[in-house]
């Protein structure tokens, strides 16, 4: 028995005044509208109408009863449409998970500019280095980093590539020197950043004389991008960055870029979400979100750095020419 669709029936009866009134409003029939009431009443074990030929009358526990239907009644018409709208309007609390670094760099800025189009969401977002169970319901999306995804049934969408680099403050390459071929880390202070994607202590240098793989050991060993930058600053040694923890230092000072003929640990950006299948509107306009912003800002964040890198070397070449210049006032040829 359907018990939610009797009280419908049962609540019609009633304010129509007669089975066959409310068997015209809910294009059904008399007989239906009968056997609903009926159903009703021997489920409860109580006589909810009064009936006669030629009128319907509520019995006293109908009428406690019909007051109780039209309250639930209510209450479930609420959440349908509550729910249905949560599919149509983006609206309510997004629970967001990302990975610490790429979270603070990429996913905090994004938040802001999707909450200017969509104010009525919330967000919770929780920084971790460990992928959640999206099946468990702890969030409704999360954007990693990783070089590939496992089998898995949660729908992802890739938001772009980007890749990590050799850095190290000037203080140190000033006191150390710089590495000019992949083999003198061998004699630097090399530090770990220790993630989920890449082994800690294998560095695989790419260069267009193709890879070069390294075991490496340092001081210091960290588990967040961000942490690292400032042991680098530091003068603490050299040690990898992503980009996108790399490009402000870089752009300020703070930080130089060693060996940058050689790129390290090439990695995708993912959204990722349980289901296809009736998606919330916040989650889905956030997917959609991530998906045109994140490769802008990525690709943005590559040419930055490879126009940083191009004004260094021509920097270093210019600095460098006018070393071996010869000074002013000295004839060459008088030798």
């Amino acid at each position: 028995m359907d018990t939610l669709q009797n009280m419908r029936v049962f609540v019609r009866v009633v304010e129509a005044g007669s089975f066959t009134a409310a068997a015209q409003s809910l294009d059904s029939t008399t007989g239906a509208m009968s056997r609903a009431v009926s159903e009703l009443e021997a489920h409860l074990r109580t006589r909810l109408l009064n009936r006669s030929t030629r009128r319907l009358a509520l019995t006293p526990a109908g009428e406690r009863y019909l007051e109780r239907c039209l309250h639930i009644l209510s209450d479930v018409d609420s959440a349908e449409e509550e729910a249905s709208c949560a599919r149509e309007r983006p609206a309510g609390t997004l629970r967001m998970h990302s990975f610490a670094s790429i979270g603070q760099q990429y996913v905090l800025p994004a938040i802001s500019r999707y909450r200017a189009l969509h104010p009525e969401v919330t967000v919770e977002l929780t920084l971790s280095q460990r992928m959640p169970d999206l099946f468990e319901g702890s969030s409704d999306v999360s954007v990693v980093a990783a070089s590939s995804l496992p089998n898995s049934d949660l729908v992802s969408h890739q938001l772009g590539t980007t890749y990590s680099i050799l850095c190290a403050s000037p203080g140190y390459v000033q006191t150390h020197g710089s590495p000019r071929v992949p083999a003198d880390l061998a004699h630097h202070d090399c530090l770990i950043l220790k993630t989920p994607a890449f082994p800690a202590h294998e560095w695989t240098l790419e260069g267009a004389d193709g890879n070069v793989e390294m075991q490496v050991d340092g001081p210091v060993q960290v588990n967040i991008a961000e942490s690292l930058a400032v042991a680098i600053r530091e003068d603490m040694g050299i040690g990898i960055l992503p980009v996108y923890a790399a490009i402000e230092g870089l752009r300020n000072g703070s930080l130089v870029r060693v060996l940058p003929q050689h790129k390290l640990q090439k990695t995708n950006v993912y959204a990722l979400y349980p289901s296809r299948k009736f998606v919330d509107a916040k989650t889905k306009t956030w997917v959609e979100f991530l998906r045109t912003h994140l490769p802008e800002v990525i690709a943005r964040d590559l040419a930055l750095l490879e126009e940083l890198t191009q004004e260094r070397f021509t920097g270093a070449a210019r600095d460098l020419s006018m070393l071996n210049a010869a000074p002013a006032g000295v004839d060459e040829t008088a030798h």
